[in-house]
């Protein structure tokens, strides 16, 4: 019998419930090894495959937007555990119910989930209790990136950037992505080390990685991740910054002309 990830379904519709435009997340072991927004809801689905389509088989698949055939379509090669989406086309229903074992979940949209509300309540199971907070569910205007640098970043790194630093609350920490084009090129997730998960992002990003921004979820205690960074190709940064180090990595950024940026 297959042991079929239920409970990852969370995860996967969390991360995609987080932007307002048409996205779509791959999710394995809770971790998005695929994710891309794109006014296309069936080019989404191929930008987030892209992003590891080795990593994608057995995985769920989440879209914030009625799957259309074509998408249906761009799925049907890979196998996949789960797809949950909010509605799906007639035809899309017909092909994606031929595919054996793949479980066909509909989930509602949060009421008013683009303009989400701070003071959502999030429950979390511990042992001998639970925890109740706030969500981390800030609207995607609320967000205002600090420049750092010397450099401004450019319109569209900022938009990256914007993805990105949305994107990476989603990934085990220590968490660092790699994003171009509103799509996640490569990820490193859950490394005690920064550097590390960074290097793992680099890894699989491989060539794409030139002209991409990095997100990293906290800050850096050294400029390692920055000269990685710069390594690969990467054009501009964004960290949440708090580090007693911060000059350093700032002065590694203006070094190789990138842009960074602090949350």
């Amino acid at each position: 019998r297959l042991a079929v990830p239920y409970g990852q379904e969370g995860h996967a519709w969390g991360a995609v419930t987080d932007f307002a435009a048409p996205a779509v997340a791959v999710i394995k072991h809770t971790n998005p090894c695929g994710l891309a927004s794109h006014g296309d809801i069936a080019e989404a689905y191929r930008r987030a495959f892209s992003g590891d389509s080795v990593a994608a088989f057995g995985g769920i698949v989440a879209s914030n937007r009625a799957v259309t055939l074509a998408m249906a379509e761009a799925m049907k090669p890979v196998f996949y555990e789960i797809v949950i989406a909010p509605e799906y086309e007639p035809e899309a229903l017909k092909l994606l119910k031929r595919k054996k074992d793949l479980r066909i979940l509909v989930a509602q949209l949060p009421p008013g989930y683009s303009k989400a509300q701070p003071g959502y309540l999030d429950f979390r199971r511990v042992k001998g209790g639970f925890l109740l907070q706030t969500s981390d569910s800030l609207p995607e205007d609320s967000v205002s990136l600090k420049t750092v640098t010397k450099r401004e970043p450019t319109q569209g790194e900022v938009e990256d950037l914007l993805f990105a630093w949305r994107a990476v609350k989603h990934v085990k920490s220590n968490a660092i992505i790699l994003v171009k084009n509103k799509t996640l090129l490569g990820m490193g997730a859950g490394q005690p080390s920064r550097i590390v998960s960074a290097q793992i992002a680099r890894e699989k990003a491989g060539e794409k990685s030139k002209g991409s921004v990095l997100a990293s979820d906290a800050m850096f205690p050294f400029p390692d991740v920055v000269e990685a960074a710069a390594e690969c190709g990467v054009t501009a940064i964004v960290q949440p910054g708090g580090s007693i180090r911060d000059e350093d990595s700032i002065k590694a950024a203006n070094k190789y002309n990138i842009a960074m940026a602090f949350t």
